[in-house]
């Protein structure tokens, strides 16, 4: 081979392998690095601290094309395997970002020691909120790894990867801040691309890294140049790579053309490019044989990574005859072989030989790959990237496809999938009756995604086009759940109302608009009529067997019992629901406590636990968040509400945000906690302004309520109060249930008797509908009592909530019982009510309230001076949980995040929050760090 012909594969960040060196076999050698001593050292600093630490770090290298974020990245790889690190490196593809996940698989599914099995993906089809589960996988098997030796994920051109990858990326290093993971990660420069939102993600709770790429120093380029051509680097050379402005890859390209040049002598005159050389790598390919430029450009059409048999299909010949022609280019240094497939050696040499084809040909080109792709195998998501660069308009069969691939990936990337239902609809003509039918699919799609406003806009421009009467009932359908979801109840009514009239429904869609319409008439005033169209809606759709209208009927029958107060009756509905879907569990288990059956509410969570892959998580997470907050347990409660809230950001649908807000301000207020109460409430403000329905207005009303009164505004509370019960009295039925006494003491102490009895009358009509629940029915005597100023009503009262399971709820009532018996002068028994009073609450972890008893006693002389259960400390292990102090034991003892969840019997979620929040107060960063507190204590 002579020197012309010889490969000059790049080497370090910023030079070559000289000739005859390991390179052309794909190996990485030092010697090639130049000028790139301080981002290695940055790197290597950060490589340091993980392994010594035992804590997460990321670093994001940053660059333009060509610059040496590769190479970077490789050397660090390099070296962070030298120390002992697990590594998996994968990169990302400009043409390949569609796939889900595809960016981060070579990452975490591949390699010597793969993280993760493809096996553990295959049960992932239909599942509820599997992004979440998802990333909790992943960081389990990474989790796991990193118990035994530091790990190192990488991945190269992150500015193209996949919505999976780019969301994982987004939460998996915090997640595992705690364990010695190091994330590499390199990306063209971009304020606002998805690097920069990964690192932004990880600040504050991780050591973040960038490291910028720059051009090279004159002194790097003259040692790429020795390196390249074994001689100093003469005054025309200089001149010449001025051109490369510092990149070491297009100055390589430049030398390469250089020699080309002399080694056919051709003249080169100093500071002028010679004729068979082109800045980049068209010179180089000037000298290809027509059949192999002709095999590059077959190849870049299917992305930098290709198959051998998927180019010789485009290219029309067999593979057999195209032996010569990768064989030069790989010989050319434009392609490396990997035994599976061909990559360009550089993103920069694959667009080099892309913008060459003219771009008709390349549209055409695109459109055969998609055709061939899915003919030899492949997925309706590997054909996508070509289907979105060649389909033309009315081209059905690629609009068949984006359909096929939406369903492929809706349950993990709604997002993506939405996107390619609105590619399909656009390539539908207007005139053509699929444009209907792809217009539904791409509501629902949208309405999945969370996108309710592009739902409901691509709804009525469909239903502007005067479709037919089968397809306008079709569409309105579809719109429910855009409707729902923005919580316009009337506007879904009228719909409805309007389909159904007008007729011509398919029957499974007529049940579907009967279903849609009741679920709208649970919002209305009028329940019993709206229970009875829910019974009808039900009948259809059972005839009919219409899995999507039985759920909706189910669900507006539910809601009807549920705002009326009937509980026994919403019970019966939701618990219908779940068992024809498992996703609504989380709805049956509240049903089951607000009927104080909290026995069943346990088993229940236990069973999602152990499915957690099978559940609605946020919801799931609010259902134990009410059941901990029902049994007393502050901790727990405060960190199952504020988990949900992180997950529901997560995948960026805000369903309990309000209230969880709410009753998390309600416990700050508990423990005494003024600021942490007042913040909740202006994130529950804040949150309100989003999604501003009845339920929510009344619920950050009646907060305000309270947080007045705290502050002794007497008038603004009672104007609160008065603005729940404008709210309708469901509304207030719903959030009343278990605070109604707050609500009354306030109207009392303003002196608003008519308005306390008002609120004391509906708590007894909703004790009459729940008559066996002692919740229900203790709180109607405590309010008649309070009211009324009535011992014998709150003796009463307490005797009936003995056989309730709501530990706040029954000292409550002791405390207003005791303030009565010392109103009676019996103080014996005041002091006997009050202590037991405050003990609940201290037990509960409610300080404030317990406080507030204990100088109830103290004031009326009828308790000792002890002192209340004191408040936990701000930092150091006693400031810890009791469910902290056990995440943090079972971590210390080499626990995983899975394993520590397992035996707790909770979500591995609610460990990582749990776990946050020790690391936090012990202020240390990692699980290591962690051991050495736990070996420390006393009782250790």
């Amino acid at each position: 081979m002579d020197r012309s012909q010889q490969p000059l594969p790049t080497d370090g960040a910023g030079g070559v392998q000289p000739p005859g060196s390991a390179a052309r076999r794909g190996r990485l050698t030092r010697s090639g690095l130049r000028g790139r001593e301080a981002e290695l050292e940055a790197l290597q600093a950060l490589i340091a601290s993980v392994a010594r630490t035992g804590s997460g770090g990321l670093a994001l290298i940053q660059g333009e094309p060509g610059i040496g974020k590769t190479t970077l990245l490789a050397e660090a790889v390099s070296r962070a395997r030298a120390a002992g690190f697990s590594v998996g490196v994968g990169k990302a593809d400009e043409l390949h970002h569609i796939v889900p996940l595809s960016s981060l698989a070579a990452s975490v599914l591949h390699g010597d020691q793969p993280l993760l099995s493809g096996d553990a993906f295959a049960d992932l089809a239909r599942n509820h909120d599997q992004r979440i589960w998802l990333v909790e996988r992943l960081a389990e098997a990474i989790e796991a790894r990193a118990g035994s030796m530091p790990v190192l994920i990488g991945l190269d051109d992150v500015q193209w990867a996949d919505p999976l990858s780019r969301f994982a990326l987004k939460q998996l290093p915090t997640r595992l801040r705690t364990s010695p993971v190091l994330w590499l990660l390199t990306a063209r420069r971009d304020p606002a691309g998805p690097a920069e939102e990964v690192v932004a993600a990880a600040a504050g709770n991780l050591p973040t890294v960038t490291v910028p790429v720059g051009p090279l120093s004159g002194a790097a380029i003259d040692q790429l140049v020795g390196d390249t051509l074994g001689a100093a680097a003469d005054e025309q050379v200089r001149d010449l790579l001025e051109g490369a402005g510092g990149n070491p890859f297009l100055a390589v390209e430049m030398l390469a053309g250089l020699r080309t040049a002399e080694a056919s002598d051709e003249l080169v005159t100093p500071g002028v490019v010679p004729p068979g050389l082109v800045v980049g790598v068209r010179g180089r390919l000037r000298s290809l044989d027509p059949d192999t430029l002709r095999f590059l450009q077959m190849g870049a059409v299917l992305g930098r990574s290709f198959g051998f048999h998927d180019a010789a299909a485009l290219c029309g010949r067999p593979a057999a005859t195209l032996i010569p022609a990768l064989e030069e280019a790989v010989r050319a240094g434009l392609l490396d072989d990997d035994g599976d497939h061909l990559v360009f050696r550089h993103d920069l040499l694959r667009q080099a030989v892309y913008v060459d084809i003219p771009p008709s040909a390349r549209k055409a080109l695109h459109r055969e790959a998609a055709r061939h792709l899915v003919s030899v195998g492949h997925q309706p998501i590997d054909a996508v990237p070509h289907i979105l660069r060649g389909a033309l308009p009315g081209d059905e069969e690629c609009v068949a496809l984006l359909q096929r691939a939406a369903d492929d990936i809706l349950s993990v990337t709604p997002g993506l999938a939405a996107d390619l239902m609105t590619r399909a609809l656009e390539l539908v003509p207007p005139a053509l009756p699929l444009r209907f039918t792809v217009g539904e699919r791409t509501i629902l799609s949208l309405t999945r995604a969370g996108r309710n406003r592009e739902a409901l806009s691509t709804g009525d421009r469909l239903l502007a086009g005067r479709p037919p009467l089968e397809a306008f009932s079709r569409i309105q359908a579809a719109l429910g759940g855009a409707l729902w979801n923005m919580d316009l109840a009337g506007d879904l009514r009228r719909r409805t109302e309007t389909a159904l009239a007008m007729g011509g429904a398919a029957p499974e869609i007529g049940a579907r608009l009967a279903a849609l319409h009741t679920l709208a008439l649970s919002r209305d005033h009028d329940l019993v009529a709206a229970r009875e169209a829910g019974e009808t809606a039900l009948r259809a759709a059972t005839e009919v067997g219409d899995r999507e209208a039985h759920i909706l009927a189910l669900s507006g029958l539910g809601e009807i019992a549920q705002n009326a107060g009937e509980n026994a009756g919403a019970l019966e509905r939701f618990a219908a629901l779940s068992a024809i879907d498992s996703a609504f569990l989380p709805e049956e288990i509240v049903a089951r406590l607000h009927m104080d059956d909290f026995e069943s509410g346990e088993r229940l969570l236990s069973q999602a636990a152990e499915q957690a892959g099978w559940m609605r998580q946020a919801m799931m997470l609010w259902a134990q968040g009410q059941y901990d907050l029902g049994l007393g347990r502050l901790d727990d409660a405060d960190a199952g509400f504020m988990t949900m809230e992180r997950l529901e950001d997560e995948v960026q649908t805000p369903v309990q945000q309000v209230n969880g807000r709410v009753i998390r301000s309600r416990i700050a207020l508990l423990r005494g906690d003024r600021e942490a109460a007042r913040e909740h409430l202006v994130a529950a403000r804040e949150r309100l302004a989003a999604k501003p329905n009845p339920g929510n207005t009344a619920a950050v009303r009646f907060l305000e309520a309270v947080h007045a009164e705290a502050d002794g505004d007497i008038g603004r509370a009672v104007d609160r109060i008065r603005q729940v019960q404008r709210e309708g009295r469901f509304m207030r039925w719903r959030l009343l249930r278990d605070w109604v006494d707050s609500a009354i003491r306030i109207a009392l102490r303003g002196a608003e008797h008519e308005l306390a009895e008002d609120l004391a009358a509906q708590a007894e009509a909703h004790a009459e509908r729940n008559a066996a629940v002692p919740t229900a029915t203790g709180i109607a005597a405590q309010a008649l009592g309070l009211v009324k100023n009535d011992l014998a009503m709150l003796e009463h009262s307490a005797e009936l909530l003995k056989a309730g399971p709501r530990p706040l709820v029954r000292a409550a009532t002791h405390a207003d019982l005791g303030q009565a018996l010392l109103a009676a002068g019996r103080k014996r028994q005041a002091a006997a009510a009050l202590t037991q009073a405050r003990d609940t609450f201290a037990e509960s972890g409610a300080h404030a309230e317990a406080a507030r008893v204990q100088r109830a006693l103290e004031g009326a002389g009828a308790g000792s001076r002890r002192a209340v259960t004191k408040q936990r400390p701000v930092q150091g292990w006693e400031a810890l949980t009791a469910s902290e102090k056990k995440v943090a034991r079972l971590v210390a003892e080499g626990h995983t995040n899975r394993s520590a969840a397992d035996l707790l019997v909770v979500s591995p979620h609610t460990v990582n929050t749990h776990l946050t929040s020790v690391f936090q107060k012990l202020s240390i960063n990692s699980r290591v760090q962690l051991a050495n507190v736990v070996m420390a204590l006393p009782d250790s």
